[in-house]
Parts: structure tokens; C-alpha cells; sequence
């Protein structure tokens, strides 16, 4: 069986999918300075900043990549370029985890998968570059994958919000942005899903309904730790801002798509 290369293995969603996937199918991961991965035959140590693909994708042909990367926005691009190069003339397509916020100029209805982007952030901005150049590759040679907020009992924003509860430090909201969700349970099962199925195309994977960011910390908060915590509710406009990612033409069953309230139940 041809491999599954991770990129960006050791960070929280790509352990996740690491730790979902090696079990069904034979999967490689990559990890830049996590020492914890060094002993792990199916781990590779890779910079993007020092390169050094050429020669695992050499080694590996893989079947499928997933790029899960994280790092500088410009050394990412030139990765990203050199990775669609090597999937354009070989056996081999990408998975690229982009994000909800290529639409965060459009603030006043939630994005379907066919939408125009347009960002104002240099993150959203930098996630429609490498959607772009992915865009002229064959249509059943890639995946774009649109995140929201991602959530899980041990993830990063979790701790974050963990901490300031058990410190009683105000927890940054915002009140007049409405978003979905979801959970690095739910979203290694939906992968798991597309990669069985062979899917291509343009996929938003969050939660089926909307709720807004402070409600949701809100209710995280009083799951998770039974008690209140403390606000700084930040208002970015006077009006009510979407920042949500819903599929229309490309939905997966109904069974792996979730609402906000199994997120919050999963990760309390």
C-alpha cells in the first residue's frame, strides 16, 4: 500500500489524523523540533524553512499528502508550491488544511464552498495564495479542506482557556461574531471518510449550525469547569459579523457532521 505523508505530524491536528489513520493505513508524519517524534521510524524531521522534502517524497511515494504545516507564511508558500509541483507529475494528490478566514472580508452572511474569497488578514490572505496555486492542478489531483475554530479536550486554545479560568484572567469574546466549530475528533473521522471515499474538490468541515463566539467560550466554560468564567468582549463592528464555513455542494453524511452542542459535549 502506497503511504500517507502527513506534513506538520506533530502538531495538534496532524497528530490527530496521525493517530487516526496509522491504524488503517500506512502513514508517515513529518515534526520540525519535537524530540518526542526523533525515536518513531514513520516520523521525518523537516523545516520548511531548510527544506529537505524532496528527498522523503523521494523515499516515501506517497499516495496522498496532507499538509497540516505550520510556520513562516512565506517559506509555507514556497513548500507549497515545490509540494504541487511534485503531486502535478506524480501518482500522488494534496490535502490542504486551509481555513474559514479566506472569507473574512464578507462579514454579513456565512461562506458555501463555491464563494469567492477575499481576505483583509494576512493570514486569510496567505491560506487563498496556496488555495490558488492548488486551483490549477487537476480536479481530482487535490483537497481544500476550510476550517473553523478547532477544538479538543487537549488542544491548544482549550489549555489557553483552561488557564485563564484556573487564573481568573479575562478570556478574550466576541460577542457579534458568529462562527462554527469543530472538534479534532469529529474532523479526523470526516477525513478518514473522504480519504476511504476518494474525494476531491472544496469541503467545509465545521459544525451544521452557527452560534456566537461569546456563547460558545461561554458555555465551554460552564461545561467544562462548572463555573463562570471572565470576559473581554471585543467588538469588531457595530454590526453582526460571520466568520462560519457551511457546505451546500459537498456535504458528508449526516452522521459525521456535528452540531456546536456535541462539540461543547465532547470537549467537556
Amino acid at each position: 500500500m502506497k503511504p500517507i505523508l502527513i506534513l506538520g505530524g506533530s502538531g495538534f491536528i496532524g497528530n490527530a489524523l496521525y493517530k487516526e489513520l496509522g491504524s488503517y493505513f500506512n502513514t508517515y508524519g513529518t515534526f520540525n523540533t519535537n524530540e518526542v517524534f526523533k525515536k518513531n521510524k514513520h516520523f521525518f524531521q523537516y523545516s520548511i524553512e531548510k527544506g529537505g522534502l524532496n528527498d522523503i517524497l523521494n523515499k516515501l511515494n506517497p499516495k496522498l499528502i496532507i499538509s497540516a504545516l505550520r510556520g513562516n507564511f512565506n517559506a509555507q508558500i514556497k513548500a507549497h508550491s515545490y509540494i504541487i509541483e511534485y503531486v502535478k507529475y506524480n501518482n500522488c494528490r494534496l490535502m490542504f488544511l486551509s481555513s474559514a478566514n479566506v472569507f473574512d472580508s464578507f462579514r454579513h452572511y456565512p461562506s458555501y464552498e463555491y464563494d469567492k474569497t477575499l481576505s483583509k488578514s494576512i493570514y486569510g490572505h496567505f491560506k487563498i495564495k496556496i488555495e490558488n496555486q492548488l486551483m490549477n492542478l487537476p480536479i481530482g489531483k487535490f483537497v481544500i479542506i476550510r476550517l473553523p475554530m478547532v477544538f479538543g479536550i487537549n488542544a491548544p486554545r482549550t489549555k489557553e482557556i483552561d488557564k485563564a479560568v484556573k487564573e481568573d484572567i479575562a478570556i478574550e469574546v466576541f460577542p457579534n461574531t458568529i462562527i462554527n466549530v469543530n472538534s479534532d475528533v469529529r474532523l479526523c473521522q470526516q477525513i478518514h471518510y473522504m480519504i476511504n471515499h476518494k474525494k476531491t474538490g472544496i469541503f467545509h468541515l465545521g459544525s451544521t449550525d452557527l452560534i456566537s463566539h461569546f456563547d460558545f467560550i461561554k458555555t465551554l466554560v460552564e461545561k467544562r469547569h462548572l463555573k463562570t468564567g471572565i470576559y473581554k468582549q471585543v467588538f469588531t463592528s457595530n454590526s453582526i459579523r460571520y466568520l462560519a464555513s457551511l457546505p451546500k455542494e459537498n456535504k458528508l453524511p449526516q452522521h459525521i457532521q456535528p452540531s456546536y452542542m456535541e462539540i461543547l459535549e465532547e470537549i467537556s
